[in-house]
């Protein structure tokens, strides 16, 4: 893994263990508690992204980079959870952040891997909402990416910017930048103003 990935990855697992710690803290679980969800929210997607291209073992789970990053993240939300919550949305917010990181990472790895352009997209979403959705499952709540909020969707549209940059054989830094701005874009916006897809009308037969 080269360097710029391995920054893209670790600021991302950063973040998303926040959002995973805060979620911890909130649902009143113990350190260790809060310290599994960080890791499972950091992590999760970026491990179902290389069992699928075959880059095994995971990386997150050989280097201890991943563990260390999640785990200060995690002691931080732990003991200094009212600064944190000060932040409007705080687990939305660094949700959002590490959705445009790890769509932005994973889409950038698959295409290392030599996958095409629409397998690298959606690796880039899966590597971006896998967190979110391990997350959210622990503590046995709906998983965001499957509410009207546009999740899933930012995601994919971060992905896609990278992936056409890298055929348009564009600089990756300033793809990744701008694939990371349009995902956290229109996931702030989403949380902000109420962007979302349908939702379905339940009717009574």
């Amino acid at each position: 893994m080269d360097l710029f990935l391995l920054v893209l990855d670790l600021l991302g697992t950063f973040v998303f263990a926040i959002s995973g710690a805060t979620v911890g803290v909130r649902n009143r679980l113990d350190l260790f508690g809060v310290l599994v969800l960080s890791f499972a929210a950091a992590t999760s997607g970026g491990i179902a992204r290389d069992v699928l291209i075959g880059a095994t073992p995971p990386v997150a789970l050989v280097n201890w980079h991943y563990l260390a990053v999640a785990c200060v993240a995690g002691l931080v939300t732990f003991h200094r959870y009212a600064d944190i919550e000060r932040l409007r949305n705080p687990v939305q917010l660094f949700d959002a952040m590490g959705l445009a990181l790890f769509a932005v990472s994973g889409a950038t790895k698959a295409l290392e891997f030599g996958l095409g352009p629409v397998s690298a997209t959606l690796l880039g979403m899966l590597t971006g909402i896998g967190g979110g959705i391990a997350r959210d499952m622990l503590v046995a709540r709906t998983p965001v990416v499957l509410q009207a909020d546009l999740y899933a969707v930012a995601a994919m549209a971060g992905a896609a910017v990278v992936v056409a940059g890298h055929w348009l054989a564009l600089p990756e830094a300033a793809v990744a930048v701008a694939g990371a701005l349009i995902c956290f874009g229109l996931r702030y916006m989403s949380i902000r103003h109420g962007w979302g897809l349908p939702v379905a009308q339940h009717r009574d037969p």
